[in-house]
């Protein structure tokens, strides 16, 4: 029995409320259980230097916890300095929603991706991935509306989820209580047509077999496509 009393292959509840801020090009709130994530999606008619006079566009994010998102108050990272894994966790956020963009077709504009975390119950990097894509989808669909682009920059959807081996069992989308004890933990980046973007996989407690990892390869496209459902009922 999960501590959750879901099923093994039983998401968190998941919805996505959009137009939450007034002045973002594209904004959501994503609740994934108990998990909060606010993304929001800014536009800028240019580029970084390093792609000036290439005709392409970027898409980057940045990603924060606000300080009681967890159990415990965090300090705000404006004073605390930049964590580690906050870079690390905005650098993930910004590459998979590039997998899904052509670039050509964006031209030279910049749109970032701002993931602020509300209130944590594990998932946080995916919750942001997945929202972010929304966000992203506003912001392009506005672009598109008013003639900036000529086709549409984004290629697939973009979603991603956790899976992990708790008490030697893979379970979909972990929660905090699994997330914390889990034997192996793993993230999933995917397209909607269910193809990789990034896999994130480390044994905390145990080793795990390529068997293991087949079967939460599995369990996670089962869990992306609920996600990218929920993402088109969010912008329908």
């Amino acid at each position: 029995m999960r501590p959750s009393g879901r099923d093994l292959n039983e998401m968190r509840p998941v919805s996505i409320e959009i137009g939450i801020t007034r002045h973002a090009e594209g904004s959501c709130l994503i609740k994934c259980g108990d998990t909060h994530v606010l993304c929001t999606a800014s536009l800028e008619e240019r580029v970084p230097p390093f792609l000036k006079n290439t005709g392409l566009g970027w898409v980057t994010a940045e990603y924060g916890m606000l300080p009681r998102a967890t159990n415990t108050r965090m300090r705000r990272e404006a004073k605390a300095g930049q964590g580690g894994r906050t870079q690390e966790i905005q650098r993930l956020i910004g590459r998979s929603l590039r997998a899904g963009l052509d670039r050509v077709a964006l031209g030279e504009r910049q749109i970032t991706i701002d993931c602020d975390v509300i209130q944590a119950d594990g998932g946080t990097r995916c919750a942001a991935i997945t929202g972010g894509w929304v966000a992203l989808r506003l912001a392009v669909d506005k672009l598109m509306k008013a003639g900036d682009v000529l086709s549409d920059p984004l290629t697939d959807h973009v979603a991603a989820v956790s899976c992990g081996v708790y008490a030697g069992t893979p379970l979909l989308d972990l929660d905090y209580p699994e997330d914390s004890e889990a034997g192996v933990d793993g993230n999933f980046v995917m397209t909607g047509s269910g193809r990789l973007i990034e896999v994130q996989m480390s044994a905390e407690a145990s080793t795990f077999s390529q068997d293991d990892l087949s079967r939460l390869l599995a369990l996670a496209a089962e869990g992306v496509d609920e996600l990218v459902a929920v993402q088109k009922a969010a912008i329908a």
